[in-house]
């Protein structure tokens, strides 16, 4: 009987490391201050979690939702915007038809022929 023992390489075991860190999350925290004779010139806070998008929703992260920059549905919005501002124009040029300030006509002065009494 002949056993075969896999050694995993150094790609498979950071892959393995990579999807046990992924599956788990991992959470780095720190804070890093700058002070020169008792002042504070600089402090700096980091917070970096790492983790699939699964996990961090699990977790309550979600910022990336609503960052206009990171979401496809940035070009949605633009476009809802665009449609909305045009209907805007519309309906304001509308309002400003009905509210303009009409001629007056002139009344007719309705003249009674006869004889005048003196």
């Amino acid at each position: 009987m002949t056993f075969t023992v896999h050694q995993p390489t150094g790609g498979d075991r950071l892959a393995d490391i990579l999807e046990r860190v992924l599956d788990k999350g991992i959470v780095v925290a720190g804070d890093v201050t700058i002070s020169l004779v008792g002042i504070e010139l600089l402090n700096i806070k980091i917070r970096l979690i790492v983790a699939t998008v699964d996990r961090a929703m699990e977790l309550g992260i979600n910022w990336w939702e609503a960052d206009p920059r990171l979401t496809t549905r940035n070009s949605e919005l633009a476009v809802e915007n665009d449609a909305l501002r045009k209907r805007l124009e519309v309906l304001e040029a509308a309002v400003a038809r009905d509210h303009r300030p009409r001629k007056r006509r002139p009344r007719s002065i309705a003249v009674k022929s006869g004889a005048a009494h003196e």
